[in-house]
């Protein structure tokens, strides 16, 4: 039964998992190294006559037997009076741990870069654009032009890495700024992409890193995300992907009488991770410290793509094309953009620049590129076409039950209206669902004479209920 429990230190109470090996006395008592070692360091600091061993009953044939080397030389009487105190002792003499260190696990080191010469990308196995693009066709609803402008960013990015570095001719790296409305699919596009490509993603949030040296997260503590989703392995994170959401929260603060921690400070210190360099990030942790191993990781070849909503950001470009009237009866109307639903795709450098963001950071992220607010048709389809689409998912979970749900037409327009109400895109989309489906969630499992629900507009809109057919009553056709 010994076995099956760990070993803890009798003074400081951790475990041998803690601590490393532990050293067994008389009595079935486990010691530490780091213990044992500072008991022998008191006992030569004090002098072993200031203790009284009375109290012990050791049994020298139990006694620890190690040698005494003793590096200073005493006079006869200060050496008799220790080999009494030393006899006092049974036969117990010290040892110097450093001799034991051998046997106590270090710390894991990261694994080494592999010396070969082989390319770090096949890039035959990356797949061209147009296959990129088609298969985050089967994820994301719409959202062509992004789709397109990532698969060609991507795929020349991975070309630039198996070229290497070829004399010739220097290829620049294809950072990527986008932006969007919240809910648009932003993250999901990086997400569908950096699966696809089989290559290792990190997801970082703008809004925690703060200059170095205040509370948050580093800025190297990005790449120190990247490197835990490779496993350690620096080879593999080197040619990752690395996405910063929320990127629009690190703008140059307006008016501000406080030191700017994390704002352009933030898009300062990461101008060095964009264009690529050497960078100590630490293993495991958000933050350098004493504790904590370090890894180099160039960051030349990691994709950076950057992304967020810029709210208000419409106000500066309706500002500049409101600029660009004329006096006169062609003149344009102020109000011509007031109901323009994607005027995001008029923004520009200089409309950046106005929104907070210095022109260092941004002439590191060449390709800009906007994506479109969800419109009703395009919810619709997003609750149907994808292949995780949220009616698949419930339509599965009440498959379980060996029950068929089925949605109606009106249903449908009923939920995506109902969502482009919360403005929040795409997201609003379960929240809806999961308001009216958990009453038929909870109350199908009851009765297991139920054989198919349909959700109607009425249901959804809180007018009426949904139709609940029984077996046997209404045959049920497969496929609805």
């Amino acid at each position: 039964m010994s076995g099956e429990y760990e070993k803890f230190c009798y003074i400081c109470r951790r475990t041998e998992e803690k601590t490393g090996p532990q050293i067994t006395m008389p009595g079935g008592i486990n010691i530490c190294s780091d213990c044992m070692q500072k008991t022998f360091d008191m006992l030569d600091a004090n002098g072993l006559a200031n203790i009284d061993m009375s109290g012990f009953n050791l049994n020298p044939q139990e006694s620890a037997k190690v040698s005494l080397d003793k590096e200073t030389e005493e006079s006869d009487e200060s050496k008799n009076k220790n080999q009494k105190d030393i006899s006092r002792l049974g036969n117990i003499s010290f040892v110097n741990l450093a001799d034991l260190q051998g046997q106590i696990p270090r710390r894991q080191k990261l694994k080494k870069k592999k010396k070969n010469t082989e390319p770090v990308i096949d890039i035959s196995k990356i797949p061209a654009p147009h296959k990129i693009k088609a298969s985050l066709d089967e994820y994301v609803i719409g959202q062509e032009h992004a789709k397109k402008v990532m698969s060609v960013a991507v795929y020349n990015h991975y070309k630039r890495i198996s070229l290497g570095d070829d004399p010739d001719v220097l290829i620049g790296k294809s950072n990527m700024l986008m932006i969007g409305p919240t809910g648009c699919g932003k993250t999901y596009l990086v997400q569908t992409l950096a699966k696809l490509l089989d290559v290792p993603l990190a997801i970082a949030d703008a809004t925690s890193l703060t200059e170095a040296g205040y509370i948050g997260d580093d800025i190297e503590s990005v790449v120190s995300k990247l490197l835990a989703a490779a496993d350690n392995d620096v080879d593999k994170a080197e040619t990752g992907i690395i996405f910063i959401d929320e990127i629009d929260k690190i703008a140059k603060k307006k008016n501000a009488n406080s030191r700017d921690v994390s704002g352009e400070s933030v898009q300062q210190g990461l101008l060095k991770l964009l264009e690529g360099s050497e960078v100590e990030v630490p293993v495991g942790a958000n933050s350098k410290n004493a504790m904590v191993p370090l890894a180099t990781v160039n960051t030349k070849n990691i994709l950076f793509i950057c992304g967020g909503a810029f709210p208000d950001i419409d106000n500066i470009i309706k500002e500049r094309l409101n600029k660009q009237s004329s006096i006169g009866f062609m003149a344009d109307l102020k109000d011509k953009y007031d109901n323009e639903e994607n005027i995001l795709k008029y923004v520009t450098i200089e409309d950046l620049k106005n929104y907070g963001m210095i022109p260092e950071f941004l002439g590191r992220l060449p390709i800009l590129f906007t994506l479109e607010g969800l419109t009703k048709e395009m919810l619709v389809k997003v609750l149907e076409e994808p292949k995780n689409a949220l009616l698949k998912q419930y339509k599965k979970l009440l498959e379980m039950d060996e029950v068929q749900l089925l949605f109606d037409e009106g249903s449908l327009e009923a939920i995506a209206t109902k969502a482009l109400e919360k403005k929040t895109g795409a997201r609003a989309l379960r929240a809806i669902i999961e308001e009216f489906m958990l009453d038929i969630m909870y109350e199908i499992p009851k009765d297991d004479n139920i054989g198919r629900v349909t959700i109607t507009r009425e249901y959804v809109e809180n007018t009426g209920g949904p139709v609940i057919e029984m077996r046997g009553v209404t045959p049920i056709e497969e496929n609805g």
